[in-house]
């Protein structure tokens, strides 16, 4: 049960009081990540500036800089928050426990996520080899896709995946899912016929696979 205060709540679940001010600072973090992420999808990282992502976000330059020193603790916190997304998405449970069954999962998950949201995708294949992004930002996306690497370790030791570095595995199906991606989500990409889910999963599933 949740009882009122003048200025905030108490939430009985966490056992804390929570303030007014800081429901509408996590709230203001909020819109301005997503319009920041909308912005930089758009016109690039380096094209926009924090001025510009404080209008889009309904604020003053103060209350930007107070959340976000620098465009790059901002930048790093879009990624961190997409990775994030990412994680909670990978963590949804397959009834099949095959590998091969498990690597079509997650490739499809992954797939529709970024077709579901295109700005995120914009946004990150700007940022794959960016020095923008720190080692600190990757550790958590590589946290992201640990139940790939699982799968990718269990593939391995069961002599069903090839005997290559997992870095580049991850490497490989990362760079498939992106061409994959832009094939159907960028405007300027030419391309006669839309690739089907079906042929590129085959396609990836071969090419690791022993």
């Amino acid at each position: 049960m949740e009882m009122s205060f003048p200025f905030g709540f108490f939430n009985s679940k966490l056992g804390m009081f929570i303030p007014t001010d800081y429901i509408c600072m996590v709230n203001k973090k909020s819109d301005i990540l997503e319009a920041a992420l909308q912005l930089l999808a758009v016109n690039g990282v380096h094209a926009t500036p924090m001025s510009a992502i404080a209008k889009a976000g309904h604020t003053g330059m103060g209350t930007i800089y107070n959340l976000f020193a620098t465009k790059e603790i901002l930048i790093n916190a879009i990624y961190v928050e997409i990775k994030r997304r990412e994680e909670v998405l990978l963590l949804v449970p397959h009834r099949k426990r095959t590998i091969k069954s498990q690597f079509e999962h997650f490739y499809l998950l992954i797939t529709n996520f970024y077709l579901k949201n295109p700005a995120c995708y914009k946004f990150m294949n700007q940022l794959h080899a960016s020095p923008i992004i720190t080692d600190e930002s990757r550790q958590e996306g590589r946290r992201a896709v640990r139940p790939v690497i699982e799968v990718i370790e269990a593939g391995q030791k069961e002599g069903i995946l090839k005997n290559i570095d997992q870095e580049e595995l991850l490497l490989f199906i990362a760079g498939a899912i992106s061409s994959h991606l832009d094939s159907l989500i960028n405007p300027d990409l030419k391309v006669v016929k839309k690739p089907s889910f079906k042929n590129q999963l085959r396609l990836v599933w071969d090419a690791i696979k022993k």
